[in-house]
């Protein structure tokens, strides 16, 4: 029988090295999850007993196997190639990642914290999972993930090799609950967190949706005015022989333009729209570009509490989760997606590796309100650092939404007015246009 050596964890997080005998990996990993530990590495030792079982004992499997499959050949090679025929079984496994939806990516989290939380070895709580009859990208994750952590991978490689979508930030939260042994509690924390960053990209989404429509509906107004309805007026005024006002000429000329080179303003929109998209792809415009978003008369206010948000919520859940300071602020960093803010943070990494306060060095970095830094040195003094990070977080959040409903409320208003100024001075046009055709009609008796 092969002889093991692994290397696993313990319930209390504690590592443990030896040796098992098995008939192959798979039930040595099986042993390990029975005896209450976590497999981290396991290898066949290549000195095994290489003794044969006893003569009996192929006979005894062969008659199992007879009952339990009676058209079944009987093996044709030796006992020692039984674990190959084991290996054989296990299904083929598509290569390469795979990628996950947020949504998915957030079911996946839930319900692996529920199950580690039940007591259930990590291995066959991801056989739970990949037996689940719907979500087919979520089972091909699970089963890449299983197979690779019972070939003796950690879970956050395993993690990072099955899906692209779960992010440096949740491998390396996985891998701080691999060591410090909570890794279901560390999980339920990131599916809170990820249902919140989901939460605040739907209210900022959503308090455009409003806006875009009624900016649409103007410019598809405008539209029919200038190429429908103004030609005609025109050219009923023409036929009664009246002169045309001037921006009434200065109108016919835009549609008639339209008409022909509509083409061509699609063009240049649409050039415009990629020139500037590609400008802003270049790294010193797009973090200028970034900074101005958070300067913004009207949206820049939303888009820094946003960043507020997430820059407290990720701080807070790595640090409570024991991550050390520094280590969680370079993990937050890279989980910025506004390059404007990762300077700031690389400003505030290099002051906090120092030794400064993380406090003293948002204060110096200037970009960070007053209320938040005092908040934080209020954690610092009292020793207690994620609390505070997670309360300014909900203080933050909850300023978010105020934004947002203001500036949904004060959007319309907006809106109606740039709608009266497009389509005001075409309407006054059109009603002169329509009081001149009058006019002709009176003076010729009609």
């Amino acid at each position: 029988m092969p002889t093991f050596a692994y290397t696993a964890l313990k319930s209390d997080g504690t590592t443990t090295k030896g040796e098992l005998q098995a008939d192959d990996r798979s039930e040595a990993m099986r042993k390990l999850g029975r005896g209450g530990m976590q497999p981290v590495a396991l290898s066949e030792k290549g000195g095994g007993v290489a003794t044969a079982p006893p003569p009996k004992a192929e006979p005894k499997k062969e008659a199992n196997a007879a009952k339990a499959a009676p058209a079944a050949k009987p093996p044709s090679k030796p006992t020692k190639d039984a674990p190959k025929a084991a290996d054989e079984k296990t299904p083929v496994l598509a290569t390469g990642p795979v990628k996950l939806k947020r949504s998915l990516v957030v079911l996946f989290t839930e319900e692996l914290s529920d199950l580690l939380g039940a007591g259930l070895q990590l291995e066959p709580a991801l056989k739970i999972m990949e037996s689940r009859d719907e979500l087919s990208n979520l089972k091909t994750v699970a089963t890449l993930i299983r197979q690779q952590v019972r070939d003796g991978a950690s879970f956050s490689s395993a993690l990072r090799n099955a899906s692209p979508s779960f992010g440096e930030l949740y491998c390396s939260l996985a891998a701080a609950g691999e060591v410090s042994g909570a890794l279901p509690l560390i999980l339920k924390r990131q599916a809170i967190y990820l249902v919140k960053l989901a939460e605040l990209q739907s209210k900022v989404v959503t308090a455009m949706i409003y806006p875009a429509v009624l900016f649409v509906a103007v410019v598809g107004v405008s539209i029919l005015f200038v190429s429908v309805l103004m030609p005609q007026l025109v050219g009923l005024l023409e036929e009664m022989g009246r002169p045309l006002p001037a921006a009434a000429k200065f109108l016919l000329a835009l549609s008639a333009f339209l008409k022909s080179y509509w083409w061509a303003v699609v063009l240049v929109i649409a050039g415009a729209v990629f020139g500037f998209r590609k400008m802003v792809s270049v790294p010193p415009y797009e973090a200028k570009w970034h900074e101005q978003k958070l300067k913004l008369p009207l949206l820049g206010g939303m888009f820094a509490r946003r960043f507020y948000v997430q820059f407290l919520e990720t701080l807070g859940n790595l640090v409570g989760n024991g991550l050390p300071l520094l280590k969680a602020l370079e993990l937050t960093r890279n989980a910025t997606q506004n390059l404007y803010g990762r300077g700031l943070l690389d400003e505030t990494i290099a002051a906090v590796g120092e030794g400064a306060a993380l406090s003293r060095t948002l204060r110096r970095v200037g970009f960070f309100p007053p209320i938040l830094t005092d908040m934080i040195a209020v954690g610092e003094q009292t020793g207690d650092l994620p609390t505070a990070l997670n309360r300014a977080a909900e203080r933050f959040d909850k300023e978010l939404e105020k934004v947002i409903e203001k500036l949904s409320a004060l959007m319309q208003p907006v809106i109606l007015v740039i709608l009266a100024c497009m389509v005001g001075p075409m309407a006054y046009i059109m009603i002169q246009v329509i009081i001149e055709s009058m006019q002709g009609m009176e003076g010729r008796g009609v």
